[in-house]
């Protein structure tokens, strides 16, 4: 199970550092997050500057202090930044780095191959693509992802939000052996293990990190009736957690359940008091 970390805001809407180390300790100890993924979308990568991301790596791998692995969001739509960033990031300790798709400059099939490549012949990080093309406008092809996996032996895990099965299992079926599959929608981290997937980069992991793990140790164990429980259980989370703009929805559930993330960054804007109480009936508040 690997969070993707909210960043907590201030009153000010300024990172909030205390807190941030509170959220760290609160996803290794009490959620039991394997790894912890700081600056992705959910913590709201594209409003921070650079230097608030540097610092978070920093305090990241300081506070986790080997408990958990910490992978930096370093990705971008530009290739020189993305690699400026995994390059400040790898100086600063982090164990690995995830990367986005290129958003709204919609490289072609090669472009994205040449993309990833330039970063990963950058540094020694292992790495992790991340394919999302509901948000990026485009699609990395499973032939891509195993090209870029056969040939940049830092290149191990591809974050997959998406339910396209056939392209999923051709990616499993066709990629260098130890190369993983982590599903990027907490809803399909089920149905992607059965097909062959890893684990979860994970929103409700927040908030539900034991439950997870049970679900796949469940599944990993054999006990595929435990694990279609759980998934069924957790349901309801998985999909209300993403009835507005993430991370919006698991930044309020945090505060219902003490952890005070702050609000968020326009362009994305607080819940209203309506939309609050679908939330807080997930929870029975």
């Amino acid at each position: 199970v690997v969070t993707a970390m909210v960043t907590p805001f201030d009153t000010k809407l300024q990172v909030n550092w205390s807190k941030a180390e509170e959220l760290i300790d609160h996803l290794i100890e009490e959620q039991q997050s394997d790894s912890i993924v700081v600056c992705g979308t959910t913590g709201e990568s594209p409003t921070l500057t650079d230097e608030e991301k540097l610092r978070l790596f920093d305090t990241a791998v300081r506070r986790a202090a080997g408990r958990c692995r910490i992978i930096a969001g370093t990705g971008s739509n530009s290739t020189t930044h993305s690699i400026h960033l995994t390059q400040e990031a790898e100086k600063l300790g982090v164990d690995g780095a995830l990367l986005v798709a290129p958003y709204y400059n919609r490289p072609t099939q090669e472009g994205l191959y040449q993309h990833f490549k330039a970063i990963a012949n950058s540094s020694k990080l292992p790495l992790m693509l991340y394919n999302v093309p509901k948000r990026t406008g485009v699609n990395i092809a499973y032939e891509t992802t195993v090209r870029l996996a056969n040939e940049c032996a830092n290149i191990v895990a591809l974050k997959e939000a998406n339910d396209n099965f056939e392209q999923i299992t051709n990616t499993i079926r066709c990629a260098p052996e130890g190369f993983k599959v982590y599903c990027g929608d907490d809803y399909l981290t089920l149905p992607m293990l059965s097909v062959g997937g890893y684990g979860v980069v994970s929103v409700v992991s927040h908030l539900a990190g034991k439950e997870l793990h049970r679900m796949i140790e469940a599944y990993v164990s054999g006990n595929v009736t435990e694990a279609a429980k759980l998934h069924a259980d957790l349901m309801p989370l998985f999909k209300g957690l993403f009835i507005y703009p993430n991370p919006v929805p698991v930044k309020y559930a945090l505060s219902l359940h003490g952890i005070d993330a702050g609000g968020v960054r326009l362009p994305l804007a607080n819940l209203t008091e309506e939309e609050k109480k679908p939330i807080r009936d997930l929870f029975s508040l």
